[in-house]
């Protein structure tokens, strides 16, 4: 098996996304300039000769784009095998090159999000477990951190308060997200333009640095959802999906008796 890490003298000839094959397509291009500006934090980026269906991406820790404490841990941005690569050893592959590459640089272990069931976007749980991670904190979402330390005794990583109960003021719909993720560069939009149409209360807000994923309200940035302050979901969403969830959510609103209190009994 071959595999090439991206840089910046390679990143323009190079196909990095795990599923757009038109190098030109605007989430392509989003991505890239993503990359190239994180490059210089430690970023790396490797992938297989196979079109970029299967790749790790990983940063020193201290300069991920996600609230957590995890200072001399090296963080998993993402390891993607694409479903006709599975079984093949591609994603062993990459993660011990993480590792030993994290090794040599001297980090602690490794660190990187999940949950207790598979969801999407996140690393599956049973994989994790399988290759000797454990659960070392988890937010009100369901949302996991796990780590690999390399040395028992290292101190384990953890959500910062601002992340440990996801939630906005906001009522109506809330969407964080970055660039990290090439997807949102089409499906965000569509989301903005969709919400406009049927008068759907929607703000989307972008995070373009890391000191303001790093204070994000939500362990995932790059797309967390909330409605009427409460996380939703980390999916990506379509213009169908979209307005299903909003029926669902009126459709409850609707349903839920309101509750009667009579000198202090329910």
């Amino acid at each position: 098996m071959e595999y090439i890490r991206v840089k910046k003298d390679n990143i323009g000839s190079e196909h990095i996304c795990c599923a757009i094959s038109n190098d030109k397509d605007v989430q392509v291009l989003s991505k890239k300039a993503w990359l190239e500006e994180r490059f210089d934090d430690g970023l790396v980026f490797l992938k297989s000769t196979e079109r970029g269906k299967c790749f790790i991406e990983y940063i020193p820790a201290e300069n991920a784009w996600n609230p957590i404490d995890a200072d001399g841990y090296m963080y998993v941005d993402c390891l993607w095998v694409s479903g006709s690569l599975k079984g093949r050893g591609y994603s062993n592959d990459l993660l011990d090159e993480c590792i030993r590459d994290s090794k040599e640089k001297g980090r602690k272990g490794l660190c990187i999000l999940s949950s207790a069931k598979k969801k999407p976007f996140l690393s599956d749980p049973k994989y994790l477990g399988h290759k000797g991670f454990s659960v070392c904190d988890e937010a009100d979402n369901g949302i996991q951190l796990w780590h690999l330390p390399f040395d028992p005794d290292a101190e384990a990583p953890r959500f910062k308060d601002c992340a440990r109960h996801p939630s906005v003021e906001e009522k109506g719909f809330v969407l964080y997200y970055t660039s990290q993720c090439p997807f949102n560069a089409k499906y965000v939009p569509i989301m903005e333009r969709t919400a406009k149409e049927h008068g759907i209360p929607f703000k989307s807000v972008h995070i373009r640095d890391k000191s303001e994923a790093r204070n994000a309200p939500t362990p995932v940035t790059t797309y967390a959802l909330f409605h009427d302050g409460g996380y939703i979901t980390n999916e990506q969403m379509n213009e169908a999906k979209f307005l299903k969830l909003v029926s669902t959510l009126s459709k409850r609103q609707m349903t839920r008796r309101p509750t009667l209190f009579v000198l202090g009994y329910v």
